[in-house]
Parts: structure tokens; C-alpha cells; sequence
């Protein structure tokens, strides 16, 4: 019986969230060796955690722009090799680097509410709503706790964005307010937890949802020179 892609954690079988897939490469040569020069003698899982995390969050660039909807965008080989991505890509890349070190790990999604999108970010989505945002989920000591290493620290020192801390131990979801006390982001429905990426759903959710932006696609080049990409 296939295990199923979607599911509450405790329906999810462990051994299952630790093996690789087509999207979550952590099989992949590349990433075993990013995951493995990252820990280094690192003895807990905890440490280890918060290591990936870091390493993702800050050696991976953020880029909203870079959305294709395609296989390749959104497996981690490509994440490693590009060194720029948006939130999924990314939580991709950190549940692919858990795996690799022996850290069962899933994807979660969730729409959130960006009240300080840039202009022209909302003119190109037609909304301040960006559904599926992506994180990953990690079992560490015990228990699952959500990382979201999407914002690298560089940017949010540009931009006077709060950047986002993990401990490994509690959540680390999306700033609700920035360094002003401004409302930032509102998390307002949860899509639940996937074993593996699941492409078809999104892309065909985001095509519908964001039918202006995704006119065309070949929208890779685009880059933030001179406006923040922390609020897109």
C-alpha cells in the first residue's frame, strides 16, 4: 500500500519521512555532502537541526521571483546548484538536508497575508494572499516543530527585517510584525503536511489563484535591485 502524500505527522510513518524522493533528493550526492559538511561532529539531533537551518537560510538567497512551475525548479540538486529560491525551494532543500543526516522531516504549507508586499510584487500577483507558503516540518528531540528558513539573514539586515531564529525546539514561523512594529505577515489557513512535494496540487492552484503572474513564466532573470524582496 502507498503511503499516502498528505496526512496528519502521526499518520505519516517515520521510516517513510526519512527516505529520499524525486523532489526531496536527500540521497543526492550534493546534498548528502552539504547536510554532512554542515554538522560536522555535531552529536544531537537538535544541533544538527539548527545547523541545516542556518545554512539554508542564510547560503540560499531568497528570491520571489524565481517561480517556475516546473520538476526541476523545486528539487533540492537545483537549490544547491542555483543558491537562490523561494520559500518552498528552500524548504525543499532543508528537508532534504534533515533526511540526509538521519532527521525525519515533511513539508507543511499554509496561506499567509503579506500586509507589506511591495507594489510591484502585488501588481504581478494581483493579491497580498500567497497561498502554499512553504516550510519544513523536523522531528527533533521527540517532537515536530516547524522551521521556515525562507529570509537570509544579509537581506533582512538590508531591509530591516527581524530575521527569523530557530533553537530547535519551538516553531519558527513568519514574523508577524517588522523591526517598525508594522504588521508583516498573518497566517490564515493551514494546507496541512506532505511526505513529498506535491507539484501538480500547487501548480495547478497557483495558476488559478495567480493566473496574471503566470501569463509568462520565463521569469527567472527578474531581480530585487531596488526594493525589498523580504516583503513580496
Amino acid at each position: 500500500m502507498q503511503a499516502p502524500l498528505r496526512a496528519p505527522l502521526e499518520q505519516l510513518e517515520e521510516t517513510v519521512l526519512l527516505q529520499p524522493t524525486h523532489f526531496i533528493e536527500s540521497a543526492a550526492p550534493e546534498v548528502v555532502r552539504f547536510a554532512r559538511e554542515t554538522v560536522g561532529d555535531a552529536r544531537s539531533d537538535v544541533e544538527r537541526g539548527v545547523m541545516l537551518y542556518y545554512a539554508v537560510r542564510d547560503e540560499i538567497r531568497y528570491d520571489p521571483y524565481r517561480i517556475l512551475l516546473s520538476e526541476e525548479c523545486f528539487r533540492a540538486t537545483t537549490v544547491l546548484r542555483e543558491r537562490a529560491a523561494f520559500c518552498i525551494p528552500k524548504a525543499v532543500l532543508l528537508a532534504a538536508a534533515a533526511r540526509a543526516v538521519g532527521i525525519p522531516s515533511a513539508l507543511g504549507f499554509a496561506d499567509v497575508k503579506n500586509h507589506l508586499t511591495t507594489a510591484k510584487l502585488r501588481e504581478a500577483m494581483g493579491s497580498y494572499l500567497f497561498i502554499y507558503h512553504g516550510y519544513t516540518v523536523l522531528k527533533l528531540a521527540g517532537r515536530w516543530v516547524k522551521a521556515t528558513p525562507a529570509f537570509n539573514l544579509s537581506l533582512c539586515e538590508r531591509f530591516g527585517v527581524r530575521p527569523l531564529d530557530f533553537d530547535g525546539r519551538s516553531d519558527a514561523l513568519l514574523h508577524p510584525f517588522d523591526a517598525q512594529d508594522r504588521r508583516h505577515m498573518e497566517y490564515v489557513n493551514e494546507r496541512g503536511v506532505y511526505a513529498d512535494f506535491p507539484l501538480q496540487e500547487i501548480a495547478t492552484a497557483f495558476r488559478s489563484t495567480y493566473a496574471r503572474y503566470f501569463e509568462n513564466e520565463l521569469r527567472s532573470g527578474s531581480t530585487f535591485e531596488d526594493e525589498s524582496p523580504l516583503r513580496s
